[in-house]
């Protein structure tokens, strides 16, 4: 069983090297590694290039990150896909922990591992990760840890992949339609992957969080027919209260 791992990477030469290595260093799995870089300046190309034939390159403009995903995952041949940030990194032996998992047990679910965040200086956090379920997407109470979501890639393909319309959540909806294709998300107990929030990040900056809460309610108007009313508030407000409890 062959896993394909894309990474997108646009000016993050600060990050891209822990990132490849990372991923370059899982041996014990078999393995297909592909970067998609539109056009860095920063010397991140050069890095790529410097690891040869180890990784598949597409070096060409795109539209945004999920062209460029899409770019990648149309060169992927394995039969698991998963994606990594140029500024995440997987944890040692994580490939191998989801080989086994998928020689283990059936086609019809994805999987997501256990992981940390890190922040600028280098703190770790451990993040909570829970079962995906339509419910708590749907809902705004689904919290994704995308850099340790490992699926078929015959299930990506079912689901056509992402929606090149999708401008923030674009990994949220495909694990959403995962879910409404009739797969089921399993959280596997091994650490994966780290998250690195740092202050160019989306995630660490805050800058698209408006547009990223509007185009979850674009996903529920889609997905359910409706708009979010204010039983629907309420219902989410009950589901984020209960995923806190259960931390404790």
């Amino acid at each position: 069983m062959k896993i394909s791992i894309v990474t997108i990477s646009f000016n993050q030469k600060k990050y891209l090297k822990q990132c490849i290595e990372s991923i370059l260093g899982q041996t014990e799995c078999a393995l297909e590694y592909i970067v998609v870089d539109p056009g860095s300046t920063d010397g991140s190309r050069e890095l790529i290039e410097s690891y040869g034939s180890a990784i598949t390159k597409i070096f060409e403009p795109d539209k945004g990150p999920v062209d460029g995903l899409t770019k990648g995952f149309e060169h992927a041949t394995g039969d698991i896909f998963g994606f990594v940030n140029s500024d995440d990194y997987l944890l040692p032996h994580a490939l191998m922990h989801v080989t086994n998992y998928f020689n283990e047990h059936d086609a019809e679910k994805f999987v997501t591992g256990l992981g940390f965040s890190e922040s600028a200086t280098g703190h770790r956090s451990a993040i909570k990760v829970r079962q995906l379920t339509q419910n708590n997407m749907l809902h705004r109470a689904a919290v994704l840890f995308q850099q340790a979501t490992f699926f078929q890639a015959d299930l990506y393909r079912h689901v056509g992949g992402f929606d090149a319309d999708n401008l923030t959540c674009w990994d949220y909806e495909l694990f959403l339609k995962f879910l409404i294709s009739g797969a089921r998300h399993q959280v596997i107990n091994h650490e994966l992957a780290v998250f690195r929030l740092h202050p160019e990040s989306i995630s660490g900056s805050g800058r698209l969080t408006t547009l990223y809460l509007s185009e979850l309610d674009r996903l529920f108007i889609k997905y359910t027919g409706r708009t979010r009313g204010l039983a629907d508030r309420l219902h989410t407000g009950v589901l984020k209260l209960q995923r806190e409890l259960s931390a404790f």
